[in-house]
């Protein structure tokens, strides 16, 4: 049992990890690069980038970070009490309290922001981009810093087990 309760661990750290430094990478990078350019470039950007990121990697690191945390909590509920299980389930808690920031706002407004249609015939992109850019902007900080809380939660889990 301990040699699954550790590779569920780790399977958890490193796919959370994963997601949380994608995260990161737009709250630092990409969304400050994009704040300095115009407002059809971030729509077009924006719609480019959304298409893109939905591929097998990026789903395999979201859905794989919410089921290796499942397991790692499940994992720890058999027989004695795990050091490792509270700060595993709060580890699962806060994973999918940002995966819920991503499905009840982020990917709306990716959604909103695809129906705009293509960039060169959108009549307001200034409107379009204001209607995106801050609230995407905000939900995605909050959902890096849950996601790297989470991460934080399983590097205490892997610790005290």
């Amino acid at each position: 049992m301990e040699p699954a309760r550790t590779l569920a661990l780790v399977a958890a750290t490193l796919t959370t990890g994963l997601l949380a430094g994608l995260l990161f990478a737009y709250a630092c990078s990409v969304m400050p690069g994009l704040r300095r350019t115009g407002d059809r470039t971030l729509v077009e950007v924006m719609q480019h980038i959304n298409r893109a990121i939905m591929n097998g990697w990026f789903l395999a690191v979201l859905l794989g970070s919410a089921l290796t945390t499942s397991l790692a909590v499940l994992l720890q509920l058999p027989g004695d009490a795990s050091p490792a299980l509270l700060p595993a389930v709060a580890a699962l808690v806060l994973l999918l309290a940002a995966i819920g920031v991503t499905g009840a706002v982020n990917v709306p407004l990716n959604n909103a922001l695809e129906a705009a249609g293509p960039p060169g015939r959108i009549t307001d992109p200034a409107a379009v981009r204001a209607q995106f850019e801050r609230p995407w902007v905000r939900a995605n900080l909050v959902r890096t810093v849950l996601c790297t809380a989470s991460l934080g939660c399983l590097g205490w889990a892997l610790a005290v087990h």
